[in-house]
């Protein structure tokens, strides 16, 4: 099928061209025919048009979680990649939190098998040890042939030192990147949320940012000793972020992301006991989003990401305390980031990452294969359950003014508006 898009703005700052610029595009079997200020429609072409329509290369999230297989009430593969390309994502990293927990090569097929024949790209990670109980390493050679990106117990952290310096050794022989949770679980205790003002107002025990900052020291110790390719996800202080840029600056080779309500909230909104707030890291002060969002802007925190995680009602209406961790993120990423940074730099931060996965990064050019996110980014509303795509619900982000709306993607010879 032929698609053209009439009247874009194209957003894309690598391209000096077309950047900012009005155009029709023009799509045939899903690869880009023609550029131009003005395209007739061929016979047989779908057209859009759309109110303020602006296009990007196609947006990617290093962190998500489904459900399936295991816990498809939060949410299956075939939903969850929906509602990511409805959302503006054409790639997604899934997190290993399945049941079972994917650390075997038959795991790491059926993920790859199940998300076939969607519009959405799925990117499965692999359990970095067994059962991802931090004792044995898994399968990662295994893994990565079967189309695992990258190896990460999610959140739980590697409390044994040799483990992360043997797996980061082990991985360098073909090139594996490999995770580390950032928290030391013996200084965050039974901590729920930040150690601050607030926690103790509210009588929650907390999370010392020192958990965090003392894990982020000692794994890039450890990669400083074995070298390899380290990524550390969902940084939260102020402090994590210094300890980062010197790394940087030695040459390690390490990357780290931030997880979108980091950037949004503060530990002030736990006020209400609402446990839909109750995400790991947890949220910290306006010192530290303050310190996040520069860390962006500078280029020292490499990558954006939602931290999409669905779960079921049960799991949520607790007492504080026993309540999961986790918010869903995707259908908000657009409209809390654009509110921020600008549109040229929310679209900079949500296409970021492919490479450090070695995927692919799409291009905006005659020949490249179609990869859009189609966006208005004007566009304000309060986001409510009736905007959740999700199977789950539990969106920290209810009641919360959004900036821009996403319209969908082209992707894959398809077009998911």
């Amino acid at each position: 099928m032929n698609v053209l898009l009439k009247a874009v703005k194209i957003v894309d700052a690598s391209n000096t061209e077309l950047h900012l610029k009005k155009r029709d595009i023009l799509i045939k079997n899903g690869i880009i025919d023609a550029i131009d200020t003005k395209i007739e429609a061929p016979e047989d072409t779908q057209v859009i048009q759309l109110k303020n329509l602006h296009v990007s290369i196609g947006w990617f999230d290093s962190s998500v979680s489904f459900g399936e297989p295991g816990h498809e009430e939060r949410e299956t593969i075939e939903n969850g990649l929906y509602t990511a390309g409805k959302s503006g994502f054409t790639d997604v990293v899934l997190n290993p939190s399945t049941n079972p927990i994917p650390d075997s090569n038959s795991n790491i097929v059926f993920l790859k098998s199940a998300s076939q024949k969607q519009t959405t790209n799925l990117y499965p990670l692999g359990a970095l040890t067994v059962k991802s109980e931090g004792e044995v390493l898994a399968e990662l050679f295994d893994m990565k042939n079967a189309g695992a990106v990258a190896f990460s117990d999610f959140k739980n952290p590697i409390n044994n030192s040799n483990l992360l310096k043997i797996a980061l050794q082990y991985a360098q022989g073909f090139d594996g990147l490999v995770y580390s949770f950032p928290l030391d679980k013996q200084i965050a205790g039974k901590g729920v949320v930040n150690e601050e003002e607030t926690a103790t107002k509210l009588g929650l025990k907390g999370i010392p940012a020192l958990a965090e900052d003392l894990q982020i020291t000692r794994d890039l110790h450890i990669l400083e000793y074995t070298g390899g390719k380290l990524h550390i996800p969902t940084i939260s202080t102020a402090n994590a972020v210094k300890l980062i840029a010197n790394a940087k600056k030695k040459g390690l080779n390490v990357s780290c992301s931030v997880a979108l309500h980091n950037l949004f909230f503060t530990d002030s909104v736990l006020e209400e006991f609402d446990t839909n707030y109750k995400v790991l890291p947890p949220l910290r002060t306006k010192k530290d989003t303050n310190a996040l969002i520069k860390g962006l802007k500078d280029g020292i925190i490499d990558f954006v990401t939602t931290d999409h995680t669905p779960l079921d009602t049960e799991e949520k209406i607790l007492e504080f305390d026993n309540a999961n961790y986790g918010t869903i993120g995707l259908e908000s990423a657009f409209g809390i980031l654009n509110q921020i940074f600008s549109v040229e730099e929310t679209v900079a931060l949500l296409t970021k990452g492919r490479n450090r996965y070695a995927i692919n990064t799409p291009k905006f050019s005659v020949g490249e294969k179609a990869c859009f996110t189609l966006f208005n980014p004007d566009e304000e509303y309060v986001f409510t359950k009736e905007h959740c795509i999700s199977t789950s619900k539990n969106s920290a982000y209810l009641n919360q003014k959004h900036k821009g709306i996403v319209y969908g993607i082209i992707n894959e010879k398809e077009v998911l508006i």
